[in-house]
């Protein structure tokens, strides 16, 4: 993310103008046709991937890719790790043609940096260490921090696939905006353990087979929560954004200011003394919040960690379009996760047992397995009527059988090959 407008020029904005302004781009309604994905790797050199990289090769490797003509945005983490967001393609197969290209150019490009790729949810080798020093990272880096280590560690040790699908329609109904906002937050947990893909950070074991969403939901809740799901997703919404902290005031020089427990609606009431907040000030809140599903006109997922090999991300990604963009896959799902909710209780996800069991266990517990195998079987049978390729049907159904319906994720791979005495130790933060 850029560091925006630092100096927050722009008239305040009142309480009512924000509610207003977020109300109307949150949620963009319509047909879903458009998809895209956010992959996140982890960087090393291929042979020693515990060795800490230097911040001056990493640079120089970079300013290379970046001269690269690619179809995604290219973006570096506070940690070193790379991000590739595609632009929004019309079909799922548009989506993973384009981003396969564009990874092997990147592939190509790092090679001759001698630096490799790698999909892991955490970094399962290094500490966790912040390479880039900006206005931006420097402020949530000191406002994770009242609440422990955990969000330095989602800084700069955590990856990502990020799934990013149409609101949906403004009516009811399968496809509708309401109900696919309920269904990616009952999914979620669903593809938090079925995709589970960190069970070591920095050199150690910890005991959870997503170690990424661990460090999430160890982050304050209105950070990192969601907000309430019995109201209409707008005004839920909207409430969230103006009650949650505000992470930084920007200045024109020096520091940003790291107020403790302001929130935007105070903030905006002339709370605390700072400066009235404008409309780049509220843009730039919108960045600063993380819940696992966040609207930004369109849907984005941002529960499933970076999974193994060249091509593992286009499993979730597929998967979760055609469970979301097929109405009948999308109907069964649903009907699928629903009575998932009751085991959640009354916490926002991921603050809750039925995510915490996910991010733990992945598939070990039979309520999340049999879910997660209903929701597989369902995807393989829409791939075919959302156009996916056999290539892509030959990898949801490789991984449904070999993980799936065993009741696996890619995080027993991993554990499976360490020794014994390693995969009981238990990372404490």
């Amino acid at each position: 993310m850029s560091e925006g407008d630092c100096r927050g020029h722009g008239d305040p904005v009142t309480v009512a103008e924000a509610e207003a302004l977020v109300q109307g781009i949150c949620f963009k309604t319509g047909p879903p046709r458009t998809v895209g994905v956010e992959l996140e790797w982890i960087v090393h050199e291929p042979r020693r991937p515990q060795a800490l990289v230097a911040p001056e090769r990493l640079d120089a490797a970079y300013v290379a890719l970046r001269a690269l003509p690619l179809s995604s945005a290219l973006t570096v983490e506070p940690g070193g790790q790379l991000e590739l967001s595609s632009l929004p393609a019309a079909t799922l197969m548009e989506c993973v043609t384009t981003m396969r290209a564009d990874l092997a150019a990147v592939r190509t490009a790092l090679r001759g940096h001698g630096l490799v790729l790698s999909g892991h949810g955490t970094d399962p080798w290094r500490p966790p260490r912040r390479v880039l020093h900006q206005p931006r990272y420097d402020a949530l880096e000191a406002s994770l921090d009242r609440a422990g280590p955990a969000g330095r560690s989602m800084m700069c040790s955590s990856a990502s696939v990020q799934v990013c699908l149409d609101a949906g329609y403004e009516e009811p109904g399968p496809l509708g905006h309401g109900r696919r906002w309920r269904l990616a937050h009952l999914l979620g947990p669903v593809l938090v353990a079925a995709f589970a893909n960190s069970p070591m950070l920095g050199g150690r074991s910890t005991g959870w087979r997503s170690t990424r969403q661990q460090l999430w939901e160890r982050i304050a809740v209105g950070r990192s929560g969601a907000p309430p799901l019995d109201g209409e997703p707008r005004a839920a919404w909207t409430r969230h954004v103006l009650d949650a902290p505000v992470m930084c005031v920007r200045t024109d020089s020096g520091p940003w200011q790291v107020p403790e427990a302001l929130s935007f609606r105070e903030w905006a009431r002339g709370g605390d003394g700072h400066r009235p907040p404008t409309r780049s000030d509220l843009d730039y809140h919108l960045t600063t919040l993380f819940p696992p599903v966040r609207p930004r006109g369109h849907l984005e997922l941002r529960m499933i960690d970076a999974q193994p090999g060249d091509d593992g991300w286009l499993v979730p990604l597929a998967v979760t379009t055609a469970l979301f963009d097929d109405p009948e896959a999308a109907e069964t799902a649903y009907r699928v996760v629903k009575p998932l909710a009751e085991r959640a209780g009354a916490r926002p996800a991921p603050h809750n047992p039925l995510w915490r069991d996910a991010a733990r266990l992945g598939l070990a517990g039979p309520e999340l397995r049999e879910a997660a195998t209903a929701c597989f079987m369902t995807a393989l049978e829409a791939l075919p009527r959302i156009g996916a390729g056999a290539d892509v049907q030959r990898a949801v159904a490789d991984f449904t059988h070999r993980h799936v319906v065993r009741g696996r994720c890619p995080a027993d791979d991993v554990l499976d090959q360490l020794p014994a005495p390693a995969q009981g130790r238990t990372f404490h933060s």
